[in-house]
């Protein structure tokens, strides 16, 4: 197990080429289970989750390939079972509920693994599968599934926003015969990203980005390319390190847009942002002011990017309120921002963080993938050496994270503990 050794204090400025992300890819990689040839994926990020997902794939029985940044998954499926051993270390394995059912008409799927920031429970994606004219059971910390006919369109209406759900079920009513409506339906430019690459291998979407999504499903798909887009909570994670050493960073191939709610706040908070095509720049040359966020549903406040930036102000001048509204359990990375004497109280869903001019290092750990990536910020921000442990919750959803900031004037090595 690996440690992060972080000599902190020093301002970020720099140009950082964002990966390809990785909640776009994983739903991308599942879909390849529903293809009659070829698709190939480039931009796809080198995580641990992509790792664990091209594996669990491998264990089902299609081919992948890999050349550079582009990835080929072909060929049947042999196996329909994705056993607890896959599945254990990521949530998004159930991804491949959908695919599998729709195309296949039988599929077992093990209760997944994962960060533990909440229930996340699977129910949706299993009333989803109901709705479409599965019968589902869980026996034995399984997920079994089936359909005799085949799936059947039909009009969902999800109690509440959930992007995992939505993309199975797109995913599931590609093949399925009619059509099917999606209503309050997740709005990410992840969803937006799954449903062009569907609509190029041949399936009918309408509406993908917006709460209501129309899905007129086809017997097959066939083959197609497709480039994943670039990672918005990464891009979103260097933004908020710029502001909090009060530094300057251009991000590149990116889309600005996906992070309009996060400059929103950032500019209030005093810093630069400067916008193009597909890049921007924040800078900042004094300590943040205090602003209160919420986390919604895109296109508000990402959740994703909520823990970095309690970071940026435990470090303001004032008081400020955070509030999760996505995650129950979320404030993991309290105590050990506490540890960092940081001064913050948790009262339920909210957080009170009372910024200080100046933070400490100590030893802390990782407890999760945003917790961990909130930490080495405020290792960035702390004059003195920051030690982390457990970080190898951030190599599921940061490619490269130490050389890019590295290159950008941080100090950071990466030790075994």
């Amino acid at each position: 197990m690996d440690k992060l050794v972080i000599d902190g204090g020093q301002k970020l400025s720099g140009s950082i080429k964002i990966s390809g992300a990785k909640n776009a890819a994983l739903p991308l990689l599942a879909s390849g289970l529903m293809c009659s040839r070829t698709l190939q994926l480039s931009n796809v990020p080198e995580l641990a989750d992509t790792v664990s997902m091209i594996a669990l794939l491998e264990h089902l029985g299609v081919q992948i390939a890999r050349t550079e940044n582009k990835l080929q998954i072909t060929g049947e499926v042999k196996i329909l079972d994705a056993p607890y051993e896959q599945v254990r270390k990521m949530r998004a394995s159930i991804l491949v509920l959908g695919p599998l059912l729709a195309r296949y008409g039988s599929v077992k799927v093990s209760l997944p693994g994962g960060c533990a920031i909440g229930t996340r429970p699977v129910d949706l994606h299993i009333w989803a599968m109901q709705q479409l004219g599965a019968i589902v059971e869980l026996a034995d910390g399984y997920i079994k599934a089936r359909c005799k006919n085949g799936l059947v369109g039909n009009k969902i209406v999800f109690p509440v926003v959930s992007v995992g759900a939505t993309e199975n079920t797109m995913m599931a009513a590609s093949l399925a015969k009619g059509r099917t409506q999606i209503i309050n339906a997740a709005r990410e430019p992840e969803i937006i990203d799954l449903g062009n690459c569907l609509n190029a291998m041949g399936a009918e979407i309408t509406g993908h980005g917006t709460d209501n999504i129309i899905i007129d499903g086809v017997d097959t798909l066939s083959g197609a390319s497709h480039s994943v887009i670039a990672d918005r909570i990464e891009a979103g994670t260097f933004a908020i390190g710029a502001a909090v050493t009060q530094g300057d960073i251009t991000l590149r191939d990116i889309n600005p847009v996906y992070l309009n709610a996060l400059f929103a706040v950032l500019e209030q908070t005093g810093a630069t942002i400067q916008i193009g095509d597909d890049w921007a720049r924040i800078s900042s040359n004094a300590r943040a002011k205090s602003v209160d966020i919420a986390t919604q549903p895109y296109p508000g406040f990402p959740t994703d990017l909520q823990a970095q930036y309690m970071c940026l102000m435990a470090t303001a001048d004032g008081s400020s309120k955070i509030t999760e509204t996505i995650f129950e359990n979320r404030f993991m990375h309290v105590p050990e921002l506490i540890r960092m004497s940081a001064d913050i109280q948790i009262d339920g869903r909210s957080c009170i963080v009372h910024g200080k001019s100046d933070l400490k290092p100590a030893p802390v750990m990782a407890t999760d993938l945003r917790a961990s990536v909130c930490l080495v910020l405020a290792a960035l921000a702390t004059a003195g050496t920051t030690t982390i442990s457990r970080i190898y919750h951030l190599d599921r959803g940061y490619a490269n994270l130490e050389e890019k900031l590295n290159n950008c004037g941080a100090r950071i090595q990466r030790q075994a503990e």
